[in-house]
């Protein structure tokens, strides 16, 4: 078998150049004390022979991994992309690389998270929902002095800096707008119940309804996992109720995708006979038909900003506590008054 090409090093750089190893490991980690001339040269060759540094060597003397870990738990594909876009785009120039973490069941077994977090030798740790507001993960990663930083968090405030939206704000906006067209009978898919999120969106629902009179009719409430297919016949449940609602509120937008194609499979015309609006306002929004009313939460510039804190800590930096992003209500083809044309 044939041995693959010799993988290029800083002695390789130092022979080309007419300097020492060290002097090209300083230019390479951006150090002082070399002249412009021998920084130019340097950098010329090393791009020149397609250089690339080996994380492992680094980490071997710094004693670290130069890894970050981003723990996720099976939300919809859409918001994947956007957590990692948000963190690859932050991590853009930096030596640390992303090792992405997907967990079946964070509520199950939150010691196996940490356990996993602990078998990658990860530096430090992104965390989506809902490990962001799991207490065990976040009190065993600061006691193992792991740096974190949580992404969409309702509870907890004061463990660790954190991104978000206010669920509860934006969950009651976009139930203002069905309340505003008219809509009473509303039904609700609700998420993954051990997401925080759900409830706080449930009682962003509930407020704006009761400010307009409307009892939460839980005879109008299915469960669901975030999923198309959760969507999909949590939504045949309410539209075959003897008296089904006239609009539904899903709590992500796969699961208001499920719902409408719930609807055409029932002969259901949306938004005419049922106005649909989800959550998120993810990629599936846009492209289904009719397009989605939904809420936007700017997950990929939540993700930027969490690795931007989390590098800070990791530079022994103190980051910002907390950021709270503005939610914009998207209004589409999706909803409508009751019996619109």
């Amino acid at each position: 078998m044939a041995r693959g090409k010799k993988r290029v090093t800083i002695v390789d750089i130092a022979k080309l150049c007419g300097v020492s190893a060290k002097t090209v490991s300083r230019v390479l980690n951006g150090e002082p004390h070399v002249t412009d001339k021998i920084r130019d040269q340097v950098l010329a060759t090393a791009k020149e022979l397609k250089y690339q540094p080996n994380v492992v060597a680094q980490g071997l003397v710094s004693r670290r991994s130069y890894l970050i870990g981003l723990i996720y738990e099976k939300p919809s594909p859409s918001y994947v992309v956007d957590l990692q876009k948000g963190a690859l785009e932050r991590l853009h120039g930096e030596r640390y690389r992303l090792i992405v973490l997907p967990v079946e069941s964070v509520a199950s077994d939150s010691e196996a998270v940490v356990k996993l977090l602990q078998a990658t030798a990860v530096d430090g740790v992104l965390l989506a929902p809902p490990a962001s507001d799991d207490s065990l993960i976040l009190t065993e990663l600061d006691e193992l002095h792991i740096p974190f930083a949580r992404i969409s968090p309702t509870r907890l405030p004061e463990l660790g800096p954190s991104v978000a939206i206010d669920d509860i704000a934006a969950a009651s906006e976009i139930a203002e707008h069905l309340i505003g067209l008219g809509h009473r009978r509303i039904g609700i898919i609700k998420g993954d119940a051990t997401h925080a999120a759900t409830e706080a969106r449930l009682l962003g629902y509930a407020q704006a309804m009761a400010r307009h009179g409307i009892p939460l009719n839980l005879d109008f409430v299915e469960s669901g996992l975030f999923s198309f297919e959760s969507g999909h016949d949590a939504a045949l449940r309410l539209l075959k109720r003897p008296v089904r609602p006239t609009a539904i509120l899903a709590q992500n937008d796969d699961m208001a995708a499920g719902a409408i194609a719930a609807a055409r499979r029932l002969g259901i015309e949306v938004p005419r006979d049922l106005s649909v609006a989800g959550f998120d306002d993810s990629d599936i929004a846009r492209v289904v038909w009719p397009a989605l009313t939904t809420v936007r939460q700017p997950v990929e510039t939540m993700a930027h900003q969490a690795m931007d804190m989390l590098l800070a800590a990791l530079a022994g930096e103190t980051p910002a506590a907390s950021a709270v992003h503005r939610h914009v209500l998207q209004i589409r083809q999706s909803t409508a008054v009751p019996g619109a044309d």
